[in-house]
């Protein structure tokens, strides 16, 4: 008894050193860039590893008017625009399959997330020449909609196993009252379904925010430019202003840290399948 009680006792000790080592290698990169952010050029290279001597946070004002500003902003009409979006189409889609039953349904199931297998960089040419003639080349409403097509069978794998967990009574009586399908999903599973939800907003708003490949080659104004791409062209111009590059590394972080902190209940919960059913 006292053997495994060691034993037990180890094994915890163990899992909690390696999760603190994981831990500090992923947090100290980010603690590092948020404090250099606040020196000077030449302090970050004569101080690399102290606390700046005098905090400026001017830098981030710099970095603003210098054009994270623009890009930001784009990120954000693009990043919300793709999450409305993904999770309206998986939604419906995933509502339509769950309480409709027809031929070929598991196949169309099967092929929606068979999509989850195909590498987005693979169709960037073919996408290239469809952007083009579609009259949506350099424009964010191009990125928006291939974002979308790209995370929907995400959402909707996720979604869909969610909204069948959920007890089909609810539809039935919903019914009886009257209540029209689309009703029903707005007012019964969609409110019941909110840690998946989150779940699949934060890996598409996550997906969409970082994305670079399709920002790069669909959009080529730079006043359109989202954050990825953005700073790219801002370490062009700010390559010796490594404080103010640094600032706008932060800026652009944010948003992800923050929408992430304020969902992570509802995220785990959503990964590990919890929530309200019922």
């Amino acid at each position: 008894m006292m053997y495994q009680k060691f034993k037990n006792n180890i094994g915890g000790i163990i899992s909690i050193t390696v999760l603190t080592i994981f831990f500090i290698i992923i947090v100290y990169p980010l603690i590092w860039m948020i404090i250099s952010s606040f020196k000077s050029t030449n302090e970050i290279f004569s101080n690399i590893w102290g606390l700046p001597k005098t905090w400026l946070f001017e830098n981030y004002a710099v970095a603003w008017k210098s054009g994270i500003a623009k890009f930001f902003l784009n990120s954000v009409y693009v990043t919300v625009a793709t999450v409305i979006l993904t999770l309206v189409c998986s939604c419906l889609y995933a509502f339509s399959m769950v309480i409709t039953t027809f031929r070929f349904k598991s196949i169309l199931i099967g092929l929606t997330v068979l999509g989850l297998l195909f590498s987005p960089i693979v169709s960037l040419i073919p996408l290239y020449q469809e952007i083009q003639a579609l009259g949506l080349y350099n424009t964010r409403e191009a990125l928006i909609l291939i974002y979308t097509a790209y995370q929907i069978p995400m959402s909707f794998f996720l979604i869909h196993d969610y909204f069948r967990s959920i007890d089909r009574s609810y539809l039935d009586a919903a019914r009886i009252d009257g209540c029209s399908d689309l009703r029903a999903l707005a007012l019964i599973y969609v409110p019941m379904s909110q840690p998946i939800l989150i779940t699949s907003a934060v890996l598409t708003g996550f997906y969409a925010w970082n994305e670079f490949s399709f920002a790069l080659i669909l959009v080529k104004n730079d006043a359109l430019r989202t954050i990825p791409t953005g700073l790219l062209f801002f370490q062009g111009e700010m390559h010796s202003e490594w404080a103010i590059l640094l600032a706008g590394l932060v800026i652009s972080a944010i948003p992800i840290i923050v929408f992430f902190a304020f969902a992570q209940k509802l995220f785990i919960a959503g990964l590990a399948g919890d929530g309200i059913k019922g």
